[in-house]
């Protein structure tokens, strides 16, 4: 079977469904995308990786997993989603030791979490795409086509991987803030280590940059 290499898209939150995630993850050398639902914290930390500019004071568990790697000289070299069963994806991370290759099995929001601290390529099987990729019409970027077309993914959970978020979300928007106040709530958020309302932040503050 044919490896097709995927590159993450972004991270949408369901407006309908409260603490559903949607990682998005992309064909690389095509156009279909793969959506997986996971977690509130698994978000986070794929979040906080993406946003180079938010650094946590004190390691993250994905963050103390890469520290813990690189002090025995353990290296991500890639990880694959390698199975799709009753819509819950199974992935792979692909280690190396003293040249000495081994394969760990790990839920695939904390492989790709994983993935992005080791700059470690993601892939999936081409039977895998052909039965759960998607086309979106919209990009991320475009907020209110994109979020419906996410919704009825996400509604849709026979198609993708179920890792569903236990979380609440606030709902809190920043648009009224100042890009002083925004800054300043940036500041604080990470400092009380609420990197959800970080990344929040962030994507405020980068509308208007």
């Amino acid at each position: 079977m044919s490896l097709v290499k995927l590159s993450i898209k972004g991270i949408s939150y369901s407006q309908t469904q409260n603490g559903a995630y949607a990682l998005i993850l992309n064909e690389v050398d095509g156009e279909r995308k793969l959506p997986i639902v996971i977690g509130a914290f698994e978000a986070q930390s794929i979040a906080i990786a993406l946003e180079k500019e938010i650094k946590p004071p004190r390691p993250l568990t994905h963050d103390l997993f890469k520290n813990f790697a690189d002090r025995f000289d353990i290296v991500v070299k890639q990880v694959i989603i390698h199975k799709l069963v009753d819509g819950v994806f199974y992935s792979s991370i692909i280690c190396e030791r003293d040249k000495i290759e081994e394969i760990i099995d790990a839920r695939t929001s904390d492989a790709i979490a994983l993935a992005l601290r080791f700059n470690a390529p993601i892939f999936t099987y081409k039977n895998i795409l052909d039965k759960a990729g998607i086309y979106l019409k919209s990009n991320l970027g475009e907020t209110n086509k994109d979020s419906q077309e996410i919704d009825d993914v996400l509604s849709n959970p026979d198609t993708f991987g179920q890792e569903v978020a236990e979380s609440n979300q606030s709902g809190r928007t920043y648009s009224k803030h100042s890009l002083q106040e925004l800054n300043d709530l940036l500041a604080q958020a990470v400092e009380h280590e609420d990197y959800e309302k970080a990344a929040k932040i962030r994507d405020e503050i980068s509308k208007r940059e």
